[in-house]
């Protein structure tokens, strides 16, 4: 048996410039950059016009919106801290979470919800009067919803195919 050189050379990087705040937070810009990014950005874009715009009629008088709102606010809410969470790349620090899993089943768990949201919403806008200015409302956040409701869909598939790890699967790991 060889024995161990008395001297290893060894390199040694640097760590790279991190964009953040003494070291423990850093700013993930490439995940704005991302499709689940962008995806996140447009649910809370138009998860926000969903609520605003149920929350500018007197959504009170029809208790189906109170579900409607519920969703949108829920989901609005989540999302928001999600996107937080992965922009400050805290799910790195937090590692004892298992994030893919977490993000599937918040992004199915929305989707039904936004879907569930969406029937509710369409259907209640046709009990209300068409010539009232929060029939407008009603129905524009009903298409947004819907938009929303989509988003969230394209959102649980890249989440799946993230948790899935691209594409691999427990036969093609076996050997």
């Amino acid at each position: 048996m060889a024995e161990f050189p008395s001297k290893v050379s060894t390199q040694t990087s640097t760590p790279e410039a991190s964009r953040g705040i003494s070291g423990f937070l850093s700013f993930d810009v490439d995940f704005v950059r991302s499709i689940p990014g962008l995806l996140m950005i447009l649910e809370f874009a138009l998860g926000l016009l969903v609520w605003a715009l149920i929350a500018d009629t007197n959504y009170r008088q029809y208790s189906a919106y109170g579900w409607v709102m519920f969703v949108a606010i829920f989901c609005w809410l989540v999302t928001l801290i999600l996107f937080v969470i992965y922009m400050l790349q805290l799910q790195r620090k937090m590692t004892i979470i298992p994030w893919p899993i977490v993000i599937l089943g918040y992004h199915v768990a929305a989707t039904l919800l936004y879907i569930t949201g969406f029937i509710t919403c369409a259907a209640s806008v046709q009990t209300t009067s068409k010539v009232t200015e929060s029939y407008n409302k009603r129905a524009a956040a009903s298409f947004f919803a819907c938009l929303v409701m989509i988003a969230y869909g394209a959102s649980t598939f890249f989440s799946f195919m993230a948790w899935r790890g691209g594409g691999s699967n427990a036969a093609s790991a076996q050997a």
